[in-house]
């Protein structure tokens, strides 16, 4: 078999596994691919990359491929996304001091409650700088979800400061930040630091939140269709192979390598495994489902999830809403998904969007074997988003 060398990009976090598993464990030259893979410092290098023709795909935030389609944070080029590639997997924490403060002002804040952790940070009374990896982001967007939901007045002027993954700890310890939303391990390396502790993790804002997609260039998977299917397939069972938990302690030691993460393959299993040490004390957490790279329907880019990353992005820039719904929907590629894995035994919806915020427990759907099972994926307020109701 012939190879072909194909150039990807990523940041350190435990969410890139599936790129890195698909070179690692050979998806990708089952595929004829050479996955070349080039580790990025930061979100805005990596899509610099990507947009000019340093790498043909790239580990990417759900919500940029969108804001770039809006043509927001001064890159107009559009991004295609070809599949989600992990739901979830980010927390929510605060320097020592402002922990101290909480538990001062307020009863022993019970861990992962998005109503009594979002009252305690506002009952605070003073604003506080968030650090968050990029500003187009699932973890900006839920952050102004959970905080004008509990009534903090114009999230708009948050103090959210862009701080790549790798350096929130250290951004925590120069007291630059008060408090970050995250990716593991970054999180973990903040408590394990001491400088830091867990508060939630954004899955109890909401569950099952697009968090990384597999992103190409605008027009890249339509001009180069042979290509764009390989390493669709190739990832695509990577994420199968992630789902098994099985495999949990074979990833943590993939993922930990210098070239990768570099961090202890414990911290990483943490993540994997949902159990998060909250606290400097060893304090530990079980969050079932904390972070998900498989199941039906998790890899499926739906057009409503676009949609709603879409109106979210809309109000908080002033841009028409229904201008940008219909930009974001255009973004995510259901119709490569379906053309691409057709073969490999994916399930298929039959839809290409659903009532995002409405499933409340496992819930089949119409797909194209019969039905398929989804996972739950409501907001913490319980509101829904979809053609009729909107958030």
């Amino acid at each position: 078999m012939s190879y072909t060398e194909l150039r990807a990009g990523f940041i350190p976090l435990v969410d890139a596994a599936p790129l890195i598993v698909a070179k690692e464990l050979g998806f990708a030259e089952e595929e004829g691919l050479t996955l070349t893979l080039r580790r990025a410092p930061s979100w805005s290098t990596l899509r610099d990359m990507l947009v000019l023709g340093q790498i043909e795909a790239a580990h990417m935030l759900a919500p940029l491929p969108v804001a770039m389609g809006l043509g927001l944070g001064g890159m107009a080029r559009r991004i295609d996304v070809l599949a989600v590639t992990s739901t979830n997997g980010n927390v929510i924490g605060v320097s020592t001091a402002v922990a101290h403060a909480l538990r001062d002002a307020h009863a022993p804040l019970e861990f992962g409650n998005a109503l009594t952790a979002g009252r305690a940070l506002i009952g605070l009374g003073r604003p506080l700088r968030i650090g968050v990896p990029f500003p187009f982001s699932m973890h900006a967007e839920l952050l102004h979800y959970w905080l004008a939901a509990l009534g903090m007045p114009a999230t708009q002027s948050l103090d959210i400061r862009t701080v790549p993954p790798p350096l929130m700890a250290a951004a925590i310890a120069a007291h630059e930040i008060d408090a970050f939303c995250v990716g593991e391990p970054w999180g973990s390396i903040a408590v394990d630091t001491g400088v830091g502790e867990l508060l939630l993790p954004t899955s109890a804002i909401r569950s099952s939140a697009p968090e990384k997609v597999l992103a190409v260039r605008q027009g890249w998977a339509d001009a180069e269709p042979r290509l764009a299917g390989r390493l669709m397939r190739a990832v695509w069972r990577a994420c199968r192979w992630l789902g098994n938990a099985s495999n949990r302690i074979t990833t943590a030691e993939i993922l930990r390598q210098p070239a990768y993460l570099g961090v202890s393959a414990e911290i990483i299993d943490r993540a994997l495994s949902g159990r998060l040490v909250t606290r400097s004390d060893g304090l530990e957490q079980d969050v079932p489902g904390f972070m998900d790279f498989f199941g039906p329907g998790a890899t499926f880019p739906w057009k409503s999830q676009a949609a709603w990353i879409g109106g979210q992005l809309a109000a908080r820039t002033g841009t028409d809403r229904a201008m940008a719904i219909s930009a974001a929907r255009d973004v995510f590629r259901t119709d490569l998904y379906r053309r691409h894995l057709r073969d490999t035994g994916a399930e298929f919806p039959l839809a290409d969007d659903k009532i995002e915020g409405a499933v409340a427990a496992p819930t089949a759907v119409p797909a194209i074997t019969g039905t398929m099972i989804l996972s739950p994926d409501r907001f913490f307020d319980g509101r829904i988003f979809g053609p009729s109701a909107e958030i």
